[in-house]
């Protein structure tokens, strides 16, 4: 198990380089997955826009209750939209594009759950610095 003080880090980590790459290989991807680039690009945005969110978290010496809750919900709406995207492109989507979608879901999911378990330590944990 991660430890709470670097559960954050780990969290903004893994969307920024998901994000990162998704965005610089949208295009490769697009044909890899069979998905369309559009959809690609909407998915590496938001994985930024969340290691944003996540990395002030983990940035802070006391983090809010509601922020922790805010930032969970955050993950579990992100698992839906991504179990969402798997089923309603299950017909037209890759093997790997399908195996993306739903990996990066149990991730996610990984991710909120971890976090849930955790949100009292993540109020108190001490900030973390990465070197």
């Amino acid at each position: 198990m991660i430890s709470a003080g670097k559960l954050l880090w780990v969290d903004c980590t893994a969307a920024a380089i998901a994000g990162v790459a998704v965005l610089a290989l949208s295009a490769w991807l697009s044909r890899l997955h069979m998905l369309p680039r559009e959809l690609l690009l909407f998915i590496g945005a938001v994985n930024l826009a969340y290691a944003c969110y996540s990395f002030t978290l983990a940035h802070r010496a006391h983090r809010p209750i509601l922020l922790i809750k805010i930032l969970v919900l955050a993950n579990v709406s992100w698992v839906i939209v991504l179990l969402g995207l798997a089923v309603t492109f299950w017909n037209h989507a890759s093997p790997f594009g399908i195996a993306h979608l739903v990996g990066e879901a149990m991730v996610v999911g990984a991710l909120a759950a971890m976090e849930w378990n955790q949100r009292y330590q993540l109020v108190a944990a001490p900030r973390v610095e990465i070197t």
